[in-house]
Formats: C-alpha cells, structure tokens, sequence
C-alpha cells in the first residue's frame, strides 16, 4: 500500500474536497442520514413496542462488522425500542450460510429483517421468503435484490471517485497518460463493488493506463496473490501505484509491494481500518475512505423499528435507488469522506472510532510523531 510523500497525499484532501462537493451537488436524491428518532406514525410507539429484528452481516475478515456495525446497531435499537431484541448471525463469507441464516430468523418470528447481503442476487429468494410472511426487509451497506423495502449505505459511486480522484492528487507530477497502475476491485457479487469501480475509473480514465485489473474478492490473500500477479506481468519498475478497493486488501497488496521492493508507490484503501490508519500515519498507504459507522448503523435501526412500528421512514430514507431486480428502493445516502495524515485527527479520532494511543503504538510512534499524532 502506499504513499508518496505525505504533501502529495494531503493534497488530496483539498482535490477531493471540490470533487466530492461537485458530485454531492450533482447526485440526484443524495442525502445523509436525518438520525432522527424512531416517530410513533400511525403504528405503535417505539418505547413500548416489542418483537424482534433480525440482522445479517456478510462476513468477519472485514473488521467493521463484528466490531462496529452489529454493536452500534444493537446500541441504537435498544436506545429507541427497550424492549425490542437483536437476533444476530454473521454469514462468515458464505452466501449459503447467510441462506440458511435467513430461514432460520424468518421461522424464528422476527418482524423485520436488516441484511448485509454476501451476495445481493443469491439473496433474493431470502427477501422474497421474508416478504411472503410479512416481514420487512432492510439492505443494510450493499443493495440486496427482490422487493426490499429500504436501503441503508452510503453513495458508493461518490467513494469509488474519492479513491480516484485521491489516487490521482497522490502521484502527483506521476499521473500520465501512460502511468500504469494496478487496480484490484472488489467481489462481483457485491453491486457495491461495481459502484467503486465505475466511480474509479470515471475519476482516472485518460490520466492513468490501468494496465492490470482484476478482482480480490475482498480478501486480503487474494488481493495479494493478484497484485504479485501483475508485479510479475508488468515489471516492478513500470509500475505507477495500486489501487485497492478496500483496507483488508490494502494489507494483502502491500505485503506484495513491500516484497517487490515497491512501498513507496501510492496505495489506496476504503473502510478506515485501524492497521490502515497506522500506514497511513507510517506512509505505506496513502489514504483511505471513511465511511462512518454510527451514522449508517443508526440510520439502519431507526429505519427497522418505524418498520417494526408501523411508523413511516421517508423522513430517513429520502433518496431511491434501483436495485439490481428492478426494485426501487427507499434509501438513505450518507457521504465519505477521504482520510489521510492531514485529517485523521478531526475524522476518526474525533469521531472516537480509534483512540490516538490506539494508533500510534510503539511501532508506529515515531512516524505518529512526524505526523502531528503523539
């Protein structure tokens, strides 16, 4: 992963600034979460509602699920509807274990289903079944298929352009025409991952030559194994920067990068890791997308106790996008934010995701220091 001087990369904060205000302006329906509380409406009132929501996440290899998402999420609900339960299942990267985890809440008497689906198409004939017993579904990060009642994430094509954009501000004088770089996307079965990309290469397309692009499958083996490939196909020395849809595979790919002799070269990220901040702050990745926590998971069970309630969620979810079945879905937008040396400050410390001691541990204390962060 990584980085060029860290002027380059801060520079990226001023570039990407103007491109993210552009396309914020220009996204129709974009918008970020009211983080209003649950209203009664014309259901029951939240305080005293009772019943349970169900909530699927995709995977564990990713850090934010277990250690963010499902405890702000449970946070939130218990904080609107005291009396209302949690039931939780994490698929671990199956889309099959996610199948069978679906049938088991739909049968268990869940009112409202929140998923993370692994794989938006597979998990249509889950949405369906929930549907068909009159339980309300919420796509929760990645938009599922089928005739989801609402959509919680965040403006994926806006993330994929701050990742080129940012890309861009971090090879600075580099950036030419036939630069080549290496691109290593998500999984296909995320329509999540196909936002980044378009964002992506909309943002670079005639400033780079992306001359290797394959997927990662966001996993960090993977991506490593795939940015090798393209280290052996390309040549080191020919090589501009990598991009990385994500930080798990932003560890992967700079584990390849640092074998092939090549950290110096700009890497990016997305998710706001802990051990993508500390190479960030050490200079072996030169930024990454912070897509808050709270505010989506929030949002998220706002949105299911109104539904659980009866109670409407327009007041939340006030975009539409379509999803891959055609459905259009009431959603709620939020916006990224890039991170690097210059901000992480006022973004992910502020926000208390991470504690500077948390950071700048005795490996990376020197480089925290240089920084601004000891």
């Amino acid at each position: 992963m990584n980085k060029t001087p860290l002027k380059s990369a801060v520079t990226a904060t001023a570039v990407v600034s103007l491109v993210l205000a552009a396309a914020a302006c220009g996204k129709a329906g974009s918008s970020s979460s009211s983080s209003s509380p649950a209203a009664s409406g014309t259901g029951g009132s939240a305080a005293n509602a009772t019943g349970s929501i169900g909530l699927l996440l995709p995977e564990n290899t990713t850090t934010r699920y277990e250690q963010f998402d499902k405890p702000l999420f449970e946070a939130e609900v218990k904080a609107l509807a005291p009396n209302v339960t949690v039931k939780y299942a994490n698929a671990g990267g199956s889309a099959q274990t996610q199948a069978q985890q679906a049938t088991t809440m739909i049968n268990s008497g869940i009112k409202v289903l929140v998923v993370d689906a692994q794989d938006s198409a597979q998990i249509k004939s889950s949405v369906d079944a929930a549907k068909a017993k009159g339980i309300k579904v919420v796509a929760y990060d990645r938009l599922a298929q089928g005739p989801v009642d609402a959509y919680v994430s965040f403006d994926n094509v806006v993330v994929g352009h701050l990742q080129g954009t940012g890309l861009l501000a971090a090879m600075g004088s580099k950036a030419t025409p036939s630069a080549k770089i290496v691109e290593i996307d998500g999984d296909s079965a995320d329509p999540n991952a196909a936002d980044f990309k378009a964002g992506f290469q909309n943002a670079v397309k005639g400033h780079v030559d992306i001359a290797y692009d394959a997927s990662g499958l966001w996993k960090p083996d993977v991506a490593a194994q795939k940015a090798t490939a393209a280290i052996n196909q390309l040549g080191a020395s020919n090589i501009a920067a990598f991009y990385s849809a994500n930080d798990g595979m932003a560890a992967g790919i700079a584990t390849s990068m640092k074998n092939a002799g090549l950290s110096h070269l700009p890497l990016t990220g997305q998710d706001a890791q802990l051990d993508a901040i500390q190479r960030i702050v050490a200079g072996t990745q030169s930024f990454t997308i912070y897509k808050a926590y709270k505010p989506e998971a929030d949002a998220a069970a706002q949105i299911a106790v109104n539904l659980l309630t009866g109670a409407p969620i327009t007041t939340i979810a006030k975009a539409t996008k379509v999803n891959g079945s055609g459905n259009t879905v009431s959603s709620d937008l939020l916006t990224p934010v890039l991170v690097n040396t210059s901000n992480i400050k006022q973004t992910v410390v502020a926000d208390g995701l991470y504690t500077v001691a948390q950071i700048c541990t005795p490996d990376f204390a020197a480089a925290c220091k240089s920084a601004g962060l000891s």
